[in-house]
C-alpha cells in the first residue's frame, strides 16, 4: 500500500519556508485532481539582492501571481521553470517572467493534444520556452544548483528539477504524495512513465517536493510502493481481461469501485496507458488497435 501523505495544510497565497533553500506558494485551486492546489516553488534564500528561480507559477490567476510577487519581492528571479505544460501548472509563465525580467526554461509543449477526455487540468496550455530544457542541464543561483531530470510519462515533455546541495527532487506530476499519477494517452504513456519511475528510485533522493501536496520525506519505500501498484494494476487489468471484461468501460467500474467517481474519466485513459504498455510488450491483444473504445483480451 503507498503510504500517502495528505495531512497537508497549503496556506494559499502564503510564502511557507521549506528548506533554507526552498520555499512553496500553494495556488488557490484546489479539486479532484489538483489536491489542495498547485504548489509554486521558490529556490533560493529568503534575502534582499538573492537570485532565486521559480518552479511551476501555476494557473491563469492573478490572486496567485500576485501573492508570487509578493513573496519575491527584494529577490533576483533568474529564471522561471515548468515541469510540464498543463494549465494548473503554466500559464502564469510568460507573466510571471515579463513581471520579473527573468527567462522562462522547459521542455517544448507537447506536439501532440491531450484526449478530448482528459481533464481540464491536464489540457496543455501552450507556452514557448526562452531557453529549451533537456535532461541533465544545470540551473544555477546564490547557493544552489538544480539539475533537469528528464521523466516522460504523464506528460511527454514532463521534466523534474534535482536540487543537487539537498539531494532533493522538485517532482512536478509525476510522483505525488497524495494520490498516484494520472497518466492519460495519448501525450502520456505508461511505458515511458514505469522507465522514469526506474529512473528517480534509482537516484534515490532523501526528499521529494512534490507540485500537489505535501513532501515525501521517506522516498525509497514510498517509490517502491508507487512502482508496486502500478504492477499491480497491470495484473489487475489481465485478471479482469481473464474474467470476460473486453472494454475499459466494463472495467473501470471494478477496478475504481472505492474511488470518487469524478475521477472515473481519468482512470479510464490510465487503464486505456496500461493496455497499450500490455499490448506493446505481448501481453494482451486489441481490436482494431488499442484505443477509449476497443475490445480487448488476452494474447
Amino acid at each position: 500500500m503507498i503510504p500517502f501523505v495528505r495531512d497537508f495544510d497549503p496556506r494559499p497565497g502564503e510564502e511557507v519556508r521549506l528548506t533554507p533553500r526552498a520555499s512553496r506558494v500553494t495556488a488557490g485551486n484546489p479539486g479532484p485532481f489538483t489536491f489542495t492546489g498547485t504548489n509554486s516553488f521558490i529556490v533560493g534564500g529568503p534575502g534582499p539582492g538573492a537570485g532565486v528561480a521559480v518552479i511551476d507559477p501555476g494557473p491563469d490567476d492573478p490572486r496567485h501571481l500576485q501573492a508570487l510577487l509578493e513573496a519575491l519581492d527584494g529577490r533576483r528571479v533568474v529564471a522561471v521553470l515548468l515541469t510540464h505544460t498543463h494549465r494548473d501548472h503554466a500559464p502564469l509563465a510568460h507573466p510571471l517572467a515579463d513581471a520579473v525580467g527573468a527567462p522562462v526554461l522547459a521542455a517544448p509543449s507537447p506536439a501532440r493534444e491531450t484526449h478530448a477526455s482528459t481533464p481540464d487540468e491536464e489540457e496543455t496550455a501552450g507556452v514557448r520556452p526562452d531557453r529549451v530544457l533537456c535532461d541533465g542541464d544545470l540551473v544555477e543561483g546564490d547557493g544552489w544548483t538544480l539539475r533537469t531530470l528528464a521523466t516522460p510519462g504523464h506528460a511527454s515533455n514532463h521534466l523534474c528539477f534535482e536540487m543537487i546541495e539537498e539531494n532533493a527532487l522538485f517532482s512536478g506530476d509525476h510522483v505525488m504524495g497524495w494520490s498516484t499519477t494520472v497518466v492519460a494517452p495519448p501525450d502520456g504513456d505508461m511505458t515511458a512513465y514505469m522507465t522514469s519511475l526506474d529512473k528517480v528510485i534509482g537516484r534515490r533522493f532523501g526528499r521529494l517536493f512534490p507540485a500537489h501536496g505535501g513532501q515525501i520525506d521517506d522516498p525509497a519505500p514510498f517509490l517502491a510502493a508507487y512502482r508496486d501498484h502500478r504492477l499491480a494494476r497491470d495484473a489487475q487489468i489481465l485478471a479482469r481481461l481473464d474474467a470476460g471484461d473486453r472494454t475499459i468501460a466494463e472495467m473501470v467500474p471494478v477496478l475504481y469501485a472505492d474511488v470518487d467517481r469524478r475521477l472515473w474519466p481519468a482512470a479510464s485513459l490510465s487503464v486505456w496507458a496500461h493496455l497499450i504498455a500490455l499490448e506493446r510488450a505481448g501481453r494482451v491483444t486489441a481490436r482494431p488497435a488499442p484505443s477509449p473504445d476497443a475490445l480487448y483480451a488476452p494474447a
